[in-house]
């Protein structure tokens, strides 16, 4: 376990705090930072024969217009960070944030085990001169099989599990390396609904839990993305652009498919073609006043090598027409 933060690279990403003068227009323009990830590129493990290698989606994603990426699953990219910022650096390429797996609702006795697994990702981050932390929730049935693993509903003392050992998550990783972890609500997750989304951020602080908003997921599980930004604008801390195919929605939601076989199907798009609309999403993120990241996060797991970079590129355009 580590004991304090490690040192920053010679050469760091610079903070968000960088990315704008004082004097500069508040425009989503000016404080929203785009970039894509691993997702975007069918990647959803750290080795899998059916993903592309990790130096390909590199020069892809640098390829189609993007500055910024997340780390994906641990061990995919990387994880010697000297190595790692040699290949991100000279494509060009800086890392906003890297991404763990939790399952806090089990209580103090998966602590041990779980911070185990968060220091060594969070190690890597911050020697990226990434800032943030996305932590993703268990989910209660497999995401390929469908198979039941527990309770799709938490018990009362399961919430009161939840929110505090991610608090102390919040604290633990802020104090030991210096990075803001932002809650990711999921599909097939206990934090999904928009009255479960509304439940853990009321019992959160906001000094040591911000929300990672994932556009299509929130959609997915019938939530409104705009909605929720002007209703909870202080506890943003992070965007996943992602949009939903609402007819392949509606046959997953009438089939209780599970998440894995609903992308598999296509319920994730690319935009503009699904839900939600993206602009408004991006015109309430700027009006909260705020630097955020925006992680284009088109799921395809599995998908055709050559299917991705048309997409990202395509994509990229389509921000840009954003005002991003």
């Amino acid at each position: 376990m580590a004991s304090s933060v490690p040192s920053s690279p010679s050469s760091p990403s610079p903070s968000p705090s960088q990315w704008s003068s004082p004097s500069a227009p508040a425009g989503p323009s000016r404080r929203i930072r785009v970039g894509s990830a691993p997702d975007s590129w069918g990647v959803w493990f750290p080795d899998d024969p059916r993903q592309v290698p990790w130096e390909r989606f590199l020069d892809e994603v640098a390829g189609a217009g993007y500055e910024w990426i997340e780390l994906g699953p641990y061990g995919y990219l990387p994880s010697d960070p000297a190595r790692l910022l040699e290949e991100t650096g000279h494509r060009g390429l800086r890392v906003s944030a890297g991404t763990v797996f939790t399952g806090l609702h089990h209580g103090p006795a998966v602590w041990d085990a779980t911070w185990e697994h968060v220091a060594s990702i969070a190690e890597l981050t911050r020697a990226t001169g990434a800032e943030h932390l996305v932590v993703i929730p268990a989910f209660w049935r497999d995401d390929k099989t469908g198979t039941v693993l527990e309770d799709r509903t938490l018990t009362a003392a399961q919430w009161r599990d939840l929110t505090s050992l991610t608090e102390r998550l919040g604290r633990e990783v802020r104090e030991r390396y210096g990075l803001r972890i932002v809650f990711h609500p999921h599909a097939d997750t206990h934090v999904d609904t928009a009255e479960n989304v509304a439940r853990f951020l009321d019992a959160t602080d906001a000094a040591d839990v911000s929300l990672c908003l994932d556009t299509g997921h929130y959609t997915y599980c019938g939530g409104d993305s705009v909605e929720l930004i002007e209703t909870y604008g202080e506890r943003i801390g992070y965007l996943h652009l992602k949009q939903v195919d609402p007819a392949v929605l509606a046959t997953v939601v009438a089939e209780q498919l599970p998440f894995g076989p609903a992308v598999a199907r296509g319920v994730m798009c690319e935009p503009p073609a699904g839900v939600p609309a993206l602009e408004p999403v991006l015109a309430a993120a700027g009006r909260l006043g705020v630097d955020l990241f925006a992680i284009v996060e088109q799921d395809m797991y599995p998908c055709e090598p050559d299917r991705p970079l048309p997409i990202a590129r395509r994509t990229r355009h389509f921000l840009r027409g954003c005002g991003v």
